[in-house]
């Protein structure tokens, strides 16, 4: 027998339980990226593609001290940016983007990270999921950040079955009000790195595995669950 689908109120209170029990349970959930900036943030989220947090976050206060404007990114030299971003892989098109950026920043918005999304994302290296990152986390505009963790766990709870981030975004960002966006991604990010694993999820440790349709897709006992939990921080 096939399982009825929820109605649309039950979805929206589910989803909405979910993001309080997730506030619960990480209430100093926020960027793992270290910044001081926008500048900053949107640098280190351009390198975080394809990398990790941590490693950004060896690299950055090297590249912050020597490149402290958009000015600077503009003016720099390639094969400099390159040793010290190396680490972070896919360097050399990570270089095109930050200078191209700084060229831009300076050329159109004169220095300045713009605070708009439309803006942003006409940057080099600059897609949605970046410019939500810096609108909600150095401006206070709220935004939903679509990683790979956050798209997971948006189908594991039955909030999407999208796969495109731009779907995923407006589909999630319809159950939640707009004042809880930047922080739901933190959340769902933060459990998606700790517990909810893309293989195998620690199903029997999860604070929200009562209200979680996939709940059984990883091992539920809370002993071999506890095993598989990963302690943060991740930074």
């Amino acid at each position: 027998m096939t399982l009825k689908s929820p109605s649309r109120t039950a979805l929206v209170r589910r989803a909405r339980r979910i993001n309080r029990e997730l506030a619960r349970v990480y209430p100093d959930a926020h960027t793992e990226l270290n910044f001081t900036t926008p500048l900053e943030l949107l640098v280190a989220t351009i390198l975080s593609a394809q990398s990790t947090d941590r490693r950004v976050n060896m690299v950055t206060p090297v590249l912050f001290a020597r490149y402290r404007s958009a000015a600077d990114y503009a003016a720099a030299n390639r094969e400099d940016v390159e040793k010290i971003i190396q680490s972070t892989g896919f360097f050399r098109a990570k270089t095109t983007s930050l200078i191209g950026l700084g060229q831009a920043l300076c050329d159109r918005f004169g220095g300045e990270v713009p605070s708009r999304l439309r803006d942003l994302v006409t940057l080099p290296g600059v897609g949605r999921k970046t410019a939500n990152v810096v609108l909600g986390n150095a401006f206070g505009v709220p935004g939903i950040t679509v990683d790979t963790h956050f798209a997971r766990l948006s189908r594991r709870f039955g909030w999407t079955t999208q796969t495109d981030p731009v779907k995923i975004e407006s589909e999630v960002g319809a159950l939640f009000p707009r004042s809880e966006w930047t922080m739901l991604s933190h959340r769902l990010i933060w459990h998606g790195r700790r517990v909810c694993h893309a293989r195998r999820p620690a199903c029997g440790a999860c604070e929200v595995s009562r209200l979680c349709p996939s709940f059984g897709i990883g091992p539920t006992d809370p002993e071999v669950a506890r095993a598989l939990v990963k302690e943060g921080p991740f930074s």
